[in-house]
């Protein structure tokens, strides 16, 4: 099983990119996916999930309004539009699934990467001038 995290690179302020997120071998259908991203020196942070159960969306409030995930479920792949980009949004970017939260009705710990069980091995996103 794995989840395999692609379309980062480099980016001027202001532009834009698209993370994919695609699985193997486990239906994302299935699951709760989250994108986290972990800047230098920094903790790793959820930027955004979808809840294939029930379809709820949710951003981390820095890049509301800027970034947008999507599924396609005919190609097993989670999206992550990237709009606006500044240096604040540079780090590695990971997709990860999660099973508990996929059944949880309580939407207060969508962001907690404990509460995710197998994770993509990251691509770097790199905003600069």
């Amino acid at each position: 099983v794995q989840l395999q995290a692609s379309g980062g690179g480099f980016v001027q302020p202001g532009g834009s990119l698209r993370l994919s997120c695609t699985a193997s071998e486990m239906d994302l259908d299935s699951y709760q996916i989250g994108w986290f991203r972990q800047a230098p020196g920094k903790k790793r942070e959820g930027v955004a999930y979808i809840n294939s159960r029930d379809g709820s969306v949710d951003y981390r409030d820095r890049v509301k309004g800027r970034f947008t995930i999507s599924k396609d479920s005919a190609k097993n792949t989670v999206y992550l539009q990237m709009n606006s980009l500044n240096v604040e949004d540079t780090g590695i970017y990971f997709c990860a699934t999660s099973e508990i939260l996929y059944y949880s009705p309580i939407r207060t710990q969508d962001f907690t990467a404990d509460l995710y069980d197998r994770w993509g091995q990251g691509t770097l996103v790199t905003v600069s001038s």
